[in-house]
């Protein structure tokens, strides 16, 4: 946006600004955000802190420095009423779960560590945030973040004191960090629609059972080489031998990986779950019933029964949803579900391939509002960073939702 088209935004943004920075206890930690998120929405190539203060007419480098470096405002509490605006106007159909990366030169910015580098597709030095966000076909924004710590930061307490990391901040995977912003989420009382998200979430069984745990619904990428059992499938007892205790209930066939379970008997049909900028998005796909297997199946199944010796050897069912499009080999995507095999195979489909907005809110965020133009190196910059960059494309999201407001060319 041009400086004009920001200059007539002043009004607005104001209203926001004291609506969603109304934790702020001093009045010119607001006026320095509402400067920042200006910024942010200025027309320029870099958007970190001094080329912005250069194009601002009321731009402050020391200012705005200490108020994202150092202020101790919480940014907590902004994400929370964002969340809350977001979700009411958005209504979202799905949280997509996922996370990004920020490449980075030097080890000295918090978190840093050489690591798979999405934005790069390969292993480099960078930092790795994961993030919820609601989405429909229509709109989409993130709602909560949380930046990776990797294990040689854990432990490194003169690097963690420099960047400023909090105490009870340790090493936690990835999906330990989704469940704790979805908990976060779902404990502002917003209502947990669908979760999604892609294979390098789906693939940890751990994680799904944590939501079926929560009671929430999930439609997950999985990785071909699951292993499960299709739904005819059911286990043996074998005869009492007298001595002992009985043997538990086994199934005779091994589990098989998801690429067997499908046969000429497969059914697929045709499904459009969009209007893609060069067509309709059109493709073949199936919805079956399997049993999930493996270590950690088994031993949620066998917990819930109150132990193995109380267990009768069946597996729960899962539905999973299969892509393969015309004319291809064989199928080119699973999806694992907890929602009922008679959920309309549109839907299932739809939230599916819902990831999409989440490419989408990644170019704003980055391209647009700087995301990843961060030079700060600590733990509370970089919060504080993201937060505002949230705000911002919460400002313009809202603005796009409200059909009586023209937006800038």
């Amino acid at each position: 946006m041009r400086l004009g088209e920001v200059e007539r935004l002043r009004g607005e943004l104001s209203e926001f600004v004291a609506d969603v920075f109304g934790s702020f206890p001093r009045r010119d930690q607001r006026r320095w955000g509402e400067c920042y998120l200006r910024g942010l929405m200025l027309d320029g190539r870099r958007k970190s802190i001094q080329p912005m203060a250069e194009r601002l007419p009321d731009g402050n480098m020391q200012a705005l420095q200490q108020f994202v470096n150092q202020s101790p405002w919480d940014p907590l509490p902004v994400r929370r009423r964002i969340a809350e605006r977001l979700c009411e106007a958005v209504r979202p159909e799905v949280w997509v779960v996922d996370d990004v990366s920020f490449p980075k030169c030097g080890t000295a910015s918090v978190g840093v560590a050489r690591q798979y580098c999405g934005a790069l597709g390969k292993r480099a030095n960078c930092q790795v945030a994961v993030s919820v966000h609601a989405a429909t076909d229509t709109a989409s924004c993130p709602l909560e973040w949380e930046l990776f710590l990797p294990e040689e930061w854990a432990h490194d307490d003169r690097r963690r004191q420099r960047a400023g990391i909090p105490e009870e901040v340790g090493h936690a995977s990835k999906t330990h960090l989704a469940l704790g912003l979805l908990d976060r989420l779902a404990g502002q009382g917003l209502q947990v629609p669908v979760i999604v998200a892609d294979a390098g979430y789906g693939r940890s069984v751990s994680f799904r059972l944590a939501l079926e745990e929560r009671g929430w619904s999930y439609v997950m990428a999985v990785d071909p080489k699951e292993i499960a059992r299709p739904v005819t499938a059911e286990p043996n007892q074998p005869a009492y031998g007298g001595l002992g205790p009985p043997t538990l209930p086994r199934y005779r066939q091994s589990a098989q990986p998801l690429p067997r379970l499908i046969d000429d008997a497969t059914v697929f049909e045709e499904v459009t779950w969009r209007q893609g900028s060069k067509g309709t998005m059109t493709s073949h796909f199936a919805v079956l019933q399997v049993r999930p297997s493996g270590k950690e199946a088994t031993r949620t199944a066998q917990a819930e029964a109150g132990g193995p010796r109380r267990w009768d050897g069946v597996l729960p069912l899962r539905t999973l949803l299969v892509e393969q499009p015309e004319g291809a080999d064989g199928p080119t995507g699973y999806w694992m579900t907890n929602l009922p095999a008679t959920t309309p195979v549109a839907d299932l489909v739809r939230w599916a391939k819902m990831r999409w907005r989440i490419e989408h809110d990644y170019r704003e965020l980055k391209h647009g509002l700087g995301l990843d133009h961060f030079e700060g190196r600590t733990w509370r910059g970089w919060h504080h960073h993201v937060t505002l960059v949230t705000a911002a494309q919460a400002f313009l999201t809202l603005r796009r939702l409200d059909p009586k407001a023209p937006m800038p060319a």
